[in-house]
């Protein structure tokens, strides 16, 4: 079963369940891999078989994520916990569509792994380090606390 499916197959069981936030997220996660397959279309030319695979579905979930996050920090600093305590609620529904995020132990052991591939010596190598480790963070880690970790070890 591909991530698409699994999307629509929870879409339904929550239409079933009446639960009404979750059929909001995954409605509109669905909604924008199906806008992304319709692009994706337009610019190969191809009919209408056009499926994303799993990893650029993957892609906009983290893209997705990263939305409710800084739209939490906004709800947050406007003083609006209704909003914050929705889009929370969101961000956890999104969050099942991801591959399992490292811990910082393990960020930090390929970022040091990095480190002395790029042999990175200060502060100014930040933009080697990020570019060497972000690949293969891909999905698995938020990139803020990747440069984070980064700046620490270079610092």
């Amino acid at each position: 079963m591909t991530l698409k499916q699994a999307v629509q197959q929870d879409l339904k069981s929550a239409l079933k369940e009446k639960k009404a936030e979750r059929v909001s997220a995954l409605r509109l996660l669905l909604n924008d891999i199906i806008v992304k397959e319709k692009q994706k279309r337009a610019e190969t030319g191809e009919g209408k078989d056009v499926e994303l695979t799993d990893e650029e579905v993957q892609s906009l979930v983290a893209s997705s994520v990263k939305k409710n996050r800084e739209a939490i920090e906004e709800f947050k600093k406007g003083q609006r916990p209704d909003l914050v305590a929705k889009t929370e609620k969101e961000l956890e529904i999104l969050k099942k569509y991801l591959p399992e995020q490292l811990t910082r132990d393990e960020i930090e052991k390929l970022v040091s792994e990095a480190i002395s591939s790029v042999s990175a010596s200060s502060f100014h190598d930040i933009g080697r380090v990020m570019k060497e480790v972000m690949p293969k963070l891909k999905g698995r880690a938020d990139g803020n606390l990747v440069r984070k970790i980064v700046e620490e070890k270079l610092s």
